[in-house]
């Protein structure tokens, strides 16, 4: 192997943890939607998943105040509306209705699950001891349902300025980034 230096600012690209995630939530009767790239598993019994939220994010408060959300798990096919939901304001935009996306009761949380996604992980949060320092939050994972068809679903992964990689070919979809990093 020939390696070169690289900016670690943009080990990312490398380090991923996993595919990108909708985080749905609900609070003082608002749902909301955010995409999420950054989450690892934390434990498996009981089953932990660490997120990290950006507190710029209107979705870090909804789910902070409410204690709750959905990791829901969508496919290669809502890759448009993925980069979009990521790059618009809950706070201004009905993201639901805005993407046409159906949201449905969750099971043992208040907040929704996405129909259109195909896996929905309802989750309470566990430990908030790390979300003043690091906006690192710790769920656990108290409902899951998943489509059992295709056994192994086309997920999406961010790596970094607009590109998303699939369990195939690299998705650019940086038209849709119109925020400043």
């Amino acid at each position: 192997m020939n390696k070169a230096t690289w900016p670690v600012s943009d080990v990312r690209r490398w380090l991923e943890p996993g595919p990108v995630l909708l985080v749905s939530s609900h609070w003082q009767g608002k749902n909301n939607i955010m995409a999420l790239g950054w989450h690892t598993i934390m434990e498996f019994s009981p089953s932990l998943v660490g997120c990290m939220l950006s507190a710029g994010n209107h979705s870090f408060d909804m789910v902070l105040h409410s204690e709750e959300c959905v990791l829901n798990l969508p496919t290669e096919a809502l890759a448009d509306t993925v980069a979009q939901i990521g790059n618009c304001s809950g706070a201004q935009v009905d993201k639901f209705d805005y993407f046409g996306l159906t949201p449905e009761p969750g099971v043992k949380v208040r907040a929704p699950t996405i129909a259109e996604c195909y896996a929905s992980f309802e989750c309470r949060l566990y430990d908030d001891s790390l979300v003043s320092d690091y906006n690192f939050f710790i769920f656990e994972v108290v409902e899951a349902r998943v489509c059992r068809e295709p056994s192994w679903p086309a997920t999406l992964h961010y790596a970094g300025g607009g590109q998303f990689r699939g369990d195939g070919p690299l998705h650019d979809l940086s038209r849709w980034f119109t925020k400043v990093s």
